[in-house]
């Protein structure tokens, strides 16, 4: 049987949270199989850490059963869920040993505009040669992922739930409760940001890229 399509997984979703709210025998079983990786997932990504993310997880999926009464449109289920996996990691980022430090700003991961002829342009590297290797790709998405990881929390959830979890714009203003422009505007930010980091990753690696490739 082949994967799921976008409308595909978003239906089952939407059936399975109607069964959820009528309370129908194996519904949250079914939910939790169906969920559990996302949530997971972007947990991980959120926290930083496997073990606070395994945690986040297993609290978030509980605190939907336990907030079913309060979930009045099935149809909005994925937004809900990820409400309340997001404010979970909150809770758990303020309190976990696991916790950096302090997280970078996003000034120190934007790209660095230069003059060039009168016109300020982004330092970008040309990506368009790189060779296909499966090492190279596993190697690119771990730089990513430590990106994303290093992002302020308010960039981070943006780009993990539009590029990474599927919401629209519409639903990931609903999760973080700010309007569909800040979304849009925030969303851009953390991408340039992401870009730039891998920007930088691929201009000081070169040796290192080619074995990988080969």
């Amino acid at each position: 049987m082949g994967s799921l399509t976008a409308s595909d997984s978003q239906r089952q979703e939407i059936e399975l949270a109607r069964q959820l709210v009528a309370g129908e025998p194996g519904a949250f079983e079914r939910f939790v199989e169906l969920f559990r990786k996302k949530v997971f997932q972007y947990s991980l990504l959120v926290c930083g850490h496997h073990e606070d993310a395994e945690e986040v997880a297993q609290d978030a999926l509980f605190k939907v059963f336990e907030k079913l009464d309060q979930l009045r449109e099935p149809e909005r289920i994925r937004p809900w869920v990820f409400r309340i996996a997001r404010n979970a990691c909150l809770m758990k980022r303020r309190k976990s040993v696991f916790a950096p430090e302090r997280e970078l700003s996003l000034d120190e991961l934007m790209p660095q505009a230069t003059e060039d002829g009168g016109q300020r342009r982004l330092e970008i590297a040309d990506w368009s040669s790189l060779p296909e290797s499966q090492a190279l790709r596993a190697e690119l998405q771990r730089v990513v992922q430590e990106a994303i990881q290093e992002l302020p929390e308010i960039y981070k959830t943006v780009l993990l739930l539009r590029d990474m979890e599927g919401l629209s714009t519409a639903e990931t203003a609903e999760v973080l409760g700010v309007s569909e422009e800040v979304v849009k505007t925030r969303l851009h930010r953390a991408r340039l940001a992401v870009r730039q980091k891998l920007d930088g990753y691929l201009r000081s690696s070169p040796a290192s890229l080619r074995e990988k490739a080969n």
